[in-house]
Formats: C-alpha cells, sequence, structure tokens
C-alpha cells in the first residue's frame, strides 16, 4: 500500500466540537522560536550523525531563518541534508529522538502568547491542528505535548522499518499546506470560512487566504505588509519587535553565528 503524501495524525480528539470550525497552526516561529529541524538536526549532532562541519551549516541556516524570516532555498537545502542523514535511522529511533528534541529543545522555545491561542480555541470547542514542514514523527510530539486534535506533516519514506533517505510527495511547505488543510476540512466537514490559521511566513499566505481568520504571528516583512493591507490581524510575541531594529540586528550578526558556533562546540567537547 503506497504511503499518503501528507499524514494527518490525530493526537487527542476534541470531546464537543463545534461543528465546522478548527484552527490551523505552523510551528516554526510561530508556535515556537526557531525552527524545529534544526533542533532535530542538532540532536542527531549530539548523537554522532554528522560532521562539525555540517552541524555550522545548520547553525547559520537557523540564525538566518530567525534573523530574516523562512527562505525556501534554505528551506529545501536542510530538508536535503536532513534527509540524507537519516536514511537508514529506524522509525522506532526517530519517534524516540522526537520526544528529546521537545523535551530539551522545543519546549523552552514555544511562545507563551501562540499556545494561549491554541488553548482557547479548544476551550471553546475547536479542533487545533499544526500544519508544518517538519517531520510528521516531530509535529506529532508537539501536537500530543500540548494537548492539541493532531498534526500534518512532511512525510519521509519508509521501508521495512527504516527511512530510506526520500520524501513521500514533497516537503508539506506553502501551496501544499493549503492542499493539505482542505483535504482535512473535507475529511472532517469543516466551513473553512468558519475557521483560523496561523503563520509568520510569506510563503503561507495560500493557508492563509483559505480561511475566513488569518492571523500573522511574528510575521516576516513580507507577510507584516499583506496583513496590513488586508487587514489582518497580526500577533508579535517576539521582545522588542525582533529587538526592535534591521540596524541592531545587523549589529549584533556576528556575535550571534559565533555563539551558534560555541554552542556546537560545547556539544563536540563530550566527543572528542
Amino acid at each position: 500500500m503506497p504511503q499518503e503524501k501528507y499524514v494527518a495524525v490525530v493526537t487527542k480528539p476534541v470531546a464537543a466540537p463545534q461543528p465546522g470550525e478548527a484552527a490551523f497552526f505552523d510551528v516554526d516561529n510561530t508556535l515556537m522560536r526557531g525552527a524545529s529541524l534544526f533542533h532535530v538536526a542538532r540532536k542527531m549532532y549530539q548523537r554522532g550523525a554528522f560532521t562539525m562541519a555540517q552541524a555550522a551549516g545548520f547553525a547559520w541556516k537557523q540564525f538566518k531563518f530567525m534573523a530574516r524570516g523562512e527562505n525556501i532555498d534554505d528551506v529545501h537545502a536542510v530538508r536535503d541534508s536532513a534527509l540524507t542523514l537519516a536514511a537508514g535511522i529506524t522509525v522506532d529511533d526517530i519517534k524516540a529522538l522526537g520526544e528529546e528534541v521537545y523535551d530539551e529543545m522545543i519546549a523552552s522555545r514555544i511562545w507563551p502568547g501562540a499556545k494561549a491561542l491554541a488553548e482557547q480555541h479548544l476551550r471553546v470547542g475547536r479542533r487545533v491542528w499544526l500544519v508544518t514542514a517538519t517531520p510528521i514523527e516531530v509535529a506529532t510530539v508537539i501536537s500530543t505535548r500540548l494537548g492539541l486534535t493532531g498534526a500534518l506533516g512532511t512525510v519521509g519514506e519508509i521501508s521495512e522499518g527504516m527511512y530510506t533517505g526520500r520524501l513521500v510527495g514533497d516537503i508539506l511547505h506553502g501551496s501544499a499546506k493549503a492542499v493539505a488543510v482542505q483535504g482535512i476540512a473535507d475529511a472532517e466537514d469543516l466551513d473553512l470560512k468558519r475557521c483560523w490559521a496561523y503563520s509568520d511566513s510569506y510563503n503561507d499566505i495560500p493557508l492563509l487566504s483559505l480561511v475566513g481568520h488569518p492571523v500573522a504571528i511574528n510575521p516576516d516583512a513580507r507577510l507584516r505588509r499583506h496583513a496590513r493591507d488586508n487587514n489582518w490581524p497580526v500577533y508579535d510575541f517576539r521582545a522588542g519587535r525582533r529587538a526592535a531594529t534591521f540596524g541592531l540586528k545587523a549589529a549584533t550578526a556576528g556575535g550571534a553565528v559565533y555563539g551558534l558556533w560555541k554552542g556546537f562546540a560545547r556539544i563536540r567537547g563530550p566527543r572528542a
């Protein structure tokens, strides 16, 4: 039986769901600070899965993601590297790694404001789904730990209980998120005009435009302009609006990269 291109994993069904209503949350820079896949890569480095040079490349992409927002070339580069590294790893190992990554690296990076929004939807009976390019195994852990309804994520091909290093379909990103959410809406009889969607990225405008209540969270510059032009709500949970100014970001870029490098160096120490 062929694997589905995008998997929707139910982690906690809503007891008495509000008919036709749901909320859909992006993960990276929306629900949490930074990129979840970076932390998966960091954990794999701790386990000796790749080199310091590869770790530095992941660190640089994480810094750019936090500083300027999502870039599709970086997303694809991280995806390709992660797929190569995952080849031959068992499904059980990835599930265990996802639990460790959440406990050690993701839990402390969840935006309290975004979490409160998700919990408010749950309180009134709306289903809450994560929709993310993050591997479905990691997205499922995040959804489970936060008590959300479920998750849609990128699917790695599995053969005989191990990852092959290939994707089923493509990364769940951009317009693919809108397609996946439309599939959930059809399966659960949702009225998308009565649904909410939350994202930080201009690339998610197809998803945001699909629902009646689009919301920008920690938006990149292009999404902020689009939200303003279309009168969409904007929430920014970053301290001082990204440390206040672009100038300050530029001034601290060198220190941030150095800090990321030193962080990986500290991880490397016990392996030496």
